[in-house]
């Protein structure tokens, strides 16, 4: 019986490679290659490209170079398609000086490079940030091969992922100035270049000419459009990109969706954000992938809605769509947001068992997280668990760590944590500089946050309203009214214009400083440097107003407050009580804590009966103080030792030692520690109704500080 089994050879194993790179199995195209020599089967230039090309595929650009230098060992000659397979390996690996190096080498295997070399070389520095290597490649590309629309579109790729998004306009420009008419693709790498914050108008332009053209726009350059349109805040403008690409016939998909929900997530539209997600991608029949749920995820994160956003994460496992570095570090910042430091904890805690590895931006938020909930210690050991993790801080670490320390009042840690900075490479900023001034600010290290303020011009740092804004609050709270006044008047010198923070930290100095005429001069200012004054502002200056004796002007600034429609708060009303009780309004007071305050929908809080009990204390109504002490309960308030103090004295002053006396024996079941003030007041008392023989036992009660 003859034999009928065919016998392989160079041409069916070529086939055969050449059909497993197609299909993506790189392992196999190589164990037919390296099965060849076996089968007495010839390897040829072909066998090798396919191989080297199923490599490319497979992300494997080692062992593509690999059989790129075995390919002269076993005598086969590469050609242009070798070299053009290798260099795309190099380039979708990263690996842009070997793809620089083969270019250069194949005119010495005499091999001439065509417009795939160039081109793939150029996307290849491009990729990397390497923009003015790609267009001193596209200088050197032989004038015949010129225009070619693969090179250049690879070449404005490049500038636009340098950023430089006018050159990249240049060589579209050069391309239709030289008759070329510029591709679909060319124009997309052109609307990509200006996917920048300001430059969205031009990305606009440039999709609208395309039909001028006549070119086709496919969703790749709606897509683009959309996130330029995202990065420059113009989120209506993204959402009606999205709309009209089905009146093209386009079907948008997850990168179009992508691209209009982090428009929506940056403007803080996260109603918008989540109907595309959930409603109309469904409805669209477009899969969500993990970065849709990011964009989603990040919308709720920056509108503060942690349950939503938790609730998207688990929708992801739901989903079968898995979270990346990328969702958990949304999740935690919006943990971070809501005070929710340990659940931010147990996210980062959950990434090492779903074998996610955190990043830098990972642990930005988890340390952002503990500073804003309170836990400056947790902050610290976490920025120094990433040094065991391998992952380096950056600006926003140090500044995240260095705030954790600020709201700790460890100004100490905080110093040292700056100083550490340029050990670690890292160059601190605006950001880190304020928080660190902020720091010594309120720990009232004046005198350092002043240094501090002298030494940002050594760093090549630009102060801007937040340093300065730092510098005035750290003055203020160290009772330096005329350095933070002379800041203030600096700042126009160093063409940076004071905002209401500034001008209420200025007021609130003077406040702290008695110069009320000085306080008022600043806020009657405001207007005339178009800035508007808050209601930080106008508390600062009616409690100014009520420490200078000038209660009359306190509450016509609280009457001025409506007419410049900015609402008081709890922080107003209480100065202005204040105000009043300190030259004895009591009536004025009384009205301002039970009437005006809850027609403003205010709670009054401890301070606020405490100020109004001593306005009463103040002016002789012994029996109101009492009632407004005993009311505080009802309203769930918990009188302090300055409002039983009040209430004391207001007794003693009526003669009346037997309420004082009862007074002080109930602080201690209040949980309130009587101190000098409440002993004086009932010894005062008992010594002005002749109850002499309870002045021993008092002294005797009183612990040895006070007596002293």
């Amino acid at each position: 019986m003859p034999d009928n089994r065919l016998i392989a050879d160079t041409f069916s194993y070529n086939a055969a490679i050449s059909a497993c790179e197609k299909a993506g199995l790189w392992q196999l195209s190589l164990n037919l290659l390296g099965g060849m020599p076996e089968m007495r089967v010839i390897q040829d230039t072909i066998s090798y490209n396919a191989a080297i090309s199923a490599c490319e595929k497979g992300g494997k650009w080692n062992l593509a170079l690999s059989l790129l230098s075995s390919i002269l060992i076993m005598g086969v000659i590469p050609n242009t398609i070798t070299y053009n397979a290798a260099i795309s390996a190099c380039e979708k690996g990263g690996q842009w000086q070997l793809a620089l190096s083969l270019l250069s080498i194949m005119p010495d295997m005499g091999v001439i490079p065509d417009s795939i070399s160039y081109g793939a070389t150029i996307s290849a520095c491009g990729k990397e940030g390497q923009w003015q290597l790609a267009l001193s490649i596209l200088s050197s590309v032989p004038d015949v091969m010129l225009p070619n629309d693969f090179i250049l579109s690879a070449a404005i790729s490049a500038c636009g992922k340098g950023g430089q998004w006018q050159v990249a306009l240049g060589v579209l420009s050069s391309m239709i100035e030289k008759t070329v008419i510029p591709s679909t693709i060319s124009h997309n790498a052109a609307i990509s270049a200006c996917d920048t914050e300001l430059q969205w108008h031009l990305a606009l332009s440039l999709l609208s000419s395309m039909c001028d053209m006549g070119i086709s726009a496919n969703k790749i350059s709606y897509s683009a459009a959309i996130s330029a349109c995202s990065k420059g805040g113009q989120w209506q403008l993204a959402l009606s990109l999205l709309r009209s690409m089905t009146d093209v016939s386009l079907m948008p998909n997850e990168i179009s969706y992508s691209g209009a929900i982090s428009a929506c997530a940056k403007a803080v539209q996260w109603q918008l954000a989540l109907s595309l997600l959930l409603r109309t991608m469904p409805d669209m029949r477009v899969v969500q992938d993990e970065i849709t749920y990011n964009a989603a995820i990040s919308a709720c994160e920056k509108s503060g809605h942690l349950q939503l956003a938790l609730n998207l994460f688990s929708l992801m496992h739901e989903a079968r769509v898995v979270p990346n570095e990328i969702t958990y570090s949304a999740a935690i910042s919006a943990c971070g947001k809501a005070g929710q430091w340990q659940l931010a904890l147990n996210l980062l805690d959950l990434m090492s068992e779903v074998m996610v590895v955190p990043s830098e931006i990972t642990y930005n938020s988890a340390i952002s997280a503990c500073g804003k909930g309170g836990q400056w210690e947790l902050a610290l050991n976490l920025f120094s668990l990433m040094a065991e993790a391998s992952v380096l801080p950056d600006r926003i670490t140090f500044s995240a760590a260095i705030n954790a320390c600020e709201k700790g009042g460890r100004w100490k840690l905080a110093l040292n944590l700056l100083s550490l900075m340029p050990e670690a490479s890292v160059v601190p900023n605006v950001i880190t500089f304020s928080a660190a001034i902020s720091a010594c600010g309120k720990s009232s290290q004046w005198q350092l946050a002043m240094n501090l303020l002298s030494l940002i011009p050594e760093s090549r740092v630009v102060p801007d309203e937040i340093i300065y804004n730092a510098a005035i609050s750290a003055c203020e709270k160290g009772g330096q009214w005329q350095l933070a006044l002379n800041l203030l008047r600096l700042m126009p010198e160093a063409s940076v214009v004071p905002d209401e923070i500034a001008y209420s930290a200025a007021v609130s100095a003077c406040e702290k400083g008695g110069q009320w005429e000085l306080a008022l001069n600043l806020l009657i200012l405001m207007p005339e440097a178009s800035t508007v004054p808050n209601v930080i502002t106008f508390s600062a200056a009616i409690s100014a107003c009520g420490k200078g004796g000038q209660w009359q002007l306190a509450l016509t600034l609280l009457i001025l407050m409506h007419e410049a429609r900015v609402v008081p708060n709890e922080i107003t009303y209480t100065a202005a009580i204040s105000a009043c009780e300190k030259y004895g309004q009591w009536e004025l007071a009384l009205s301002l804590l039970l009437r005006s305050m809850p027609e403003a929908s205010l709670i009054p809080d401890e301070i606020s009966y405490s100020a109004a009990i001593s306005a009463c204390e103040t002016g002789g109504r012994w029996q109101l103080a009492l009632t407004l002490l005993h009311s505080m309960p009802d309203m769930s308030l918990i009188p302090s030792e300055l409002s039983h103090n009040s209430a004391l004295i207001a007794c003693g002053k009526a003669g009346q030692w037997q309420l004082v006396m009862w007074l002080l024996r109930c602080m201690p079941d209040m949980r309130l520690m009587p101190d000098v003030i409440s002993y004086n007041a009932a010894i005062s008392v008992c010594e002005t109704a002749g109850q002499w023989q309870l002045a021993p036992s008092l002294l005797g009660d009183c612990p040895d500080p006070l007596v002293g």
